[in-house]
């Protein structure tokens, strides 16, 4: 067992110190004539426990592997030096980091006194091993009380200070503590917009703001294909396989300790009556810790056959555990931020993580006031397998910090600058609302019809309403608000709990500002409008808004024939011609939104004109207004009726009377449809041979007359290596109140928005 954690250890550092000498060189001469060609970036970072160290172990292999630019110094404080929580600044050494100094800080008691004075003690010890060091920039990480400390000391010793993670927003005293350390920081870096936003509410100045991701995500995205089995039998026994067993990682909630510990205690009467085994974790230094040991000693949790209770898992055996188990549970931010990348189910228990951005693998049971509730949270999540989450990071964040770290002017000065944008509230799912059917308000404005949807989750519609789409801009607005409050007044009479408002319309759309940009000539005073602004301020939720061609895909991608597919494409075939484009499982915009026009590839350089002024356009050919037009000059020449079709005198001449000519054997309705099927053929031939889906979807009321000509045009036409692309009708009734619905209900569930 020793010789295999050793050789574990010997692997990991190996594999840390390979991948961080080989980051990019970039070489910041600017900056390093502003500050002196010879002065390298003296950098201080100070880590207070096992998790702020996974945070900031990436950055610091990062400013090791680049001894031309910085001098790094290590201090160490806090709980890694105490033996009951695991003496974790050994894996520091283990890390091969020479530590400068160890400061022992903590004031045993583990009770609100003891972290007082145990921040007191941390005041009185650091400026003395700050004058010694003399660092340029102290990185400071995260929202414990031993970060304040070091925080406080820097800043009335005007050292500069990077922090890392401000922004975010949790429960308990450290929300506080982290907003208290974003004031005097000189730098921030933050892991997610939403983060990002929120420093520039909090007055911080944007152009010391690096949106990064989190550190520890460059590990853990590469992490789960290494070996895994054995740290699993190390950690839970032999007999244990993968999705078989549980992490429970639960601290004391400084604001309310008799209730979290209540709650701990609880969780373990939930666990034991679920009979899975399960890896516990000692909780961390706070005030209220020792009283939670103490609950597990008295369930005899140490000694339970279901359970190991451990002080320290190194960080490369814990992701491990967590990326292969059944479920973790508990109120560490680990299980909202870091499992988020492997998919895990999480069950976040009471207030301690209130407010943290978490994707779809997260359940919060926020009053975890009975033993029941947990077990029918631990019964919902065990075992299931989500989609893996990269709102906290892409990988990527150690090259962005160093990149950040080389910017930096000595020279500029000290003092802050401030200003105060406005910041948005974020959603939540909470085992409160289990039992209320998730849905969106689904939005659809087409050139006649003005349509408000219910829609759930499973992509039912609950409940729709439809009104004619008014001719005004005023009018439009004042009947989609009134429809909205109408449909969200009765979401609750059909127990629908409605998580934010999806619109779908014509015309050039901004998704990022909820702006229509430019409008189809069939909605007319529709250009420059903000849609989001009015509609989440009377409804109070939030709105997203995309064009309907690009709704039509993501409705695919979620309930559709493009559900797991990486690449498709969706093609609208109805009074227009529109699409949608999703690459590698993303929708595809464009840099000016513009993207998936697909009804204006042009098809012929001599073709009928386009209403968008162009000629030989898809659109000028296949779509409905296409084919009504040339119904209207058979119709003029008396060549459009045949036997067995009869029309009244007032009855307006259609795209479907055109249709139903051919179907009788009107040869020319014959010919034209073949012409439109052809021209839109060739379209579909250019897709292929521009973006190479694997997947064409064909939606709309024309899809079905078109679907044959179209593969006749790809094996005709198209390059062999796209020839195997599948061809097929949406399956979609309603695939742009659908694709409304998908704006809300996949962003506020993952949170990647």
């Amino acid at each position: 067992m020793l010789l295999q954690t050793w050789l574990f250890l010997l692997h990991r550092f190996l594999n840390q110190e390979v991948y961080f000498k080989n980051l990019s060189k970039q070489k910041q001469k600017e900056v390093m004539e502003k500050n002196g060609n010879n002065h390298r970036l003296r950098v201080c970072v100070a880590t207070c426990n096992r998790a702020d160290y996974s945070k900031l172990a990436p950055i610091m292999f990062g400013i090791k592997a680049e001894p031309q630019f910085f001098e790094l110094d290590v201090v160490v404080l806090g709980s890694h030096l105490i033996d009951d929580y695991g003496n974790t600044y050994r894996m520091i050494e283990q890390d091969d980091f020479d530590i400068h100094t160890r400061l022992h800080t903590i004031v045993r008691g583990e009770d609100e006194a003891a972290m007082v004075e145990s921040v007191g003690l941390a005041l009185v010890k650091l400026p003395d091993v700050l004058n010694r060091l003399k660092p340029d920039i102290m990185i400071v990480h995260g929202d414990r009380f031993d970060a304040l400390a070091l925080a406080t000391s820097a800043a009335l010793m005007n050292i500069r200070i990077l922090h890392i993670e401000g922004g975010e927003v949790s429960g308990t005293i450290d929300d506080s503590i982290r907003h208290a350390i974003t004031k005097l920081a000189h730098y921030h870096v933050c892991c997610t917009r939403s983060a990002e936003q929120h420093l520039i509410a909090m007055c911080e100045d944007h152009d010391r703001i690096l949106l990064a991701g989190c550190p520890s995500y460059d590990k853990l995205l590469s992490a789960k294909n290494k070996d895994y089995m054995s740290i699993i039998s190390m950690w839970l026994g032999e007999d244990v396989k993968t999705r078989d067993y549980i992490v429970a990682l639960q601290h004391p909630v400084t604001t309310d300790i008799k209730h979290s510990i209540k709650m701990f205690e609880l969780t373990l009467d939930a666990l034991i009556s679920f009979n899975k085994r399960t890896l516990v974790l000692f909780p961390n230094v706070d005030a209220g810790s020792k009283e939670m040991v103490r609950v597990m000693r008295k369930k005899g949790i140490e000694h339970h056959p279901n359970f190991r209770a451990v002080k320290h898992v190194p960080f490369d055996q814990f992701i491990q555990l967590v990326a292969h188990a059944g479920c973790m549970i508990g109120n560490s931010s680990c299980g909202v931020r870091e499992v988020g990348a492997f998919g895990t189910p999480v069950i976040n228990l009471g207030t301690r993580q209130t407010g943290r951005e978490t994707g779809e693998n997260v359940l919060h049971v926020r009053d975890a006031d009975t033993q029941d509730k947990i077990l029918h949270a631990l019964q919902l999540q065990f075992g299931k397998q989500y989609p893996c989450s990269k709102i906290y990071g892409d990988g990527n964040a150690v090259p962005r910090i160093l990149k950040f770290l080389k910017s930096i002017d000595l020279k500029e000065p000290l003092q802050k600058k401030f200003c105060f944008p406005p910041v948005k509230d974020n959603i939540s799912q909470d085992i409160d609302h289990i039992l209320e059917t998730q849905s969106a308000l689904a939005v659809d404005l087409g050139g006649t019809n003005l349509r408000v949807a219910i829609v759930s989750m499973k992509g039912e519609i609950v409940k729709k309403y439809t009104q004619l789409n008014p001719k005004t801009y005023e009018d439009r607005l004042a009947l989609i608000l009134k429809m909205c409050v109408e449909a969200a007044s009765e979401a609750v009479n059909v127990n629908c709990r409605i998580l934010g408002v999806g619109i779908s319309t014509g015309g050039r759309v901004n998704p990022r500002e909820g702006i229509v940009l430019h409008s189809t000539k069939l909605i007319q005073e529709w250009s420059s409008v903000d849609l989001r602004t009015p509609i989440s301020d009377a409804l109070h939720l939030p709105v997203w808004v995309d064009n309907d061609g690009n709704c039509a895909a993501l409705a695919e991608r979620k309930f559709g024939h493009g559900k797991g597919i990486e690449n498709f494409v969706t093609l609208i075939t109805g009074t227009g011609i529109g699409g949608g484009i999703v690459h590698q499982h993303e929708l595809i915009h464009g840099s000016s939104f513009c993207a998936a026009e697909l009804g204006h590839i042009v098809v012929s350089l001599d073709g009928p004109e386009c209403l968008c002024g162009s000629q030989g356009c898809i659109e000028a050919y296949a779509s409905g207004i296409a084919l009504q037009r040339e119904a209207k000059k058979l119709h003029d020449d008396d060549l459009l009726l045949v036997e067995g079709m009869s029309m009244k005198e007032e009855e307006v001449v259609s795209a479907a009377h055109l249709i139903q000519a051919a179907k009788l054997g009107n040869r020319k309705a014959e010919s034209i449809l073949r012409t439109a099927g052809t021209a839109l053929g060739l379209g579909v031939v250019n897709i292929l041979h521009t973006v190479n889906p694997s997947l064409v979807i064909l939606s709309g009321v024309l899809a079905n007359h078109y679907v044959n000509a179209v593969k006749d045009v790809i094996n005709r036409q198209a390059l062999s290596s796209v020839k195997t692309v599948d061809v097929v009708v949406s399956n979609l009734a309603d695939p742009a109140l659908l694709g409304a619905a998908s704006l809300v209900l996949d962003y506020t569930t993952r949170r990647i928005y």
